[in-house]
């Protein structure tokens, strides 16, 4: 077995949504002065490679610590979509339907990772149509994944898919890195937030095990 790290490190000046505030880090201790080192760490709850949950846009959804541990751990699919096709739409996803069926989670690999850290990590980015959205909500997913800065489009005014995703009780995954390196199928995807009270997000150490 293979553990793959889609996780991107969590560090002062790193990409975050624009209007978020950047992640602060605070020398508290250091080993020469102390005898031990420790850092504080101010950042918000959709900092870095993180999960939202559906407490994070639904009137009344479900809280991260409020769902079991199970449900960020389980088989997954990856679908490949070409760069240059700004909208993923059904037929994208119909040739792996029978995989999707089988997964309980499904990440899309985009290759938009490697803008990170610049300007246009921040727009134009492959997001889902709303009918694939709404296609995908009918199966028994735990949650969809991307490489990508947010389900939505940068210019979204509705936030739709957010919308329709959470409001189906999953969970969404932003910010993965390195899906390259998955198979399309036949893998574990695990994705444990922090346990953080009444979480509407938090980063994760999103990980594949092939």
């Amino acid at each position: 077995m293979k553990i793959v790290d889609l996780t991107h490190h969590i560090m002062p000046d790193m990409p975050v949504y624009p209007g978020t505030e950047q992640p602060v880090f605070r020398d508290i201790a250091r080993v020469k002065t102390h005898g031990f080192a420790e850092k504080q760490i101010n950042m918000v709850t959709h900092t870095g490679t993180h999960m939202d949950a559906p407490a994070h846009m639904i009137p009344g959804g479900k809280t991260l610590d409020q769902l079991p541990l199970d449900f960020f751990y389980g088989p997954a699919v990856c679908v490949s979509v070409p760069e240059h096709r700004p909208v993923i739409d059904i037929r994208n996803l119909l040739p792996v339907e029978r995989q999707i069926e089988a997964a309980r989670f499904i990440l899309f690999h985009t290759g938009w990772d490697r803008y990170w850290g610049t300007e246009r990590y921040f727009s134009e980015y492959p997001v889902l149509s709303a009918e694939a959205t709404v296609w995908l909500a009918g199966f028994k997913l735990k949650g969809v994944g991307f490489d990508t800065i947010s389900a939505d489009s940068a210019d979204t005014s509705d936030f739709s898919n957010h919308h329709h995703l959470l409001g189906n009780a999953m969970v969404i995954i932003e910010n993965l890195r390195g899906l390259n390196q998955l198979p399309p199928s036949g893998f574990v995807f695990s994705c444990f937030p922090l346990k953080i009270k009444d979480a509407d997000g938090s980063p994760v150490r999103a990980v594949a095990m092939v």
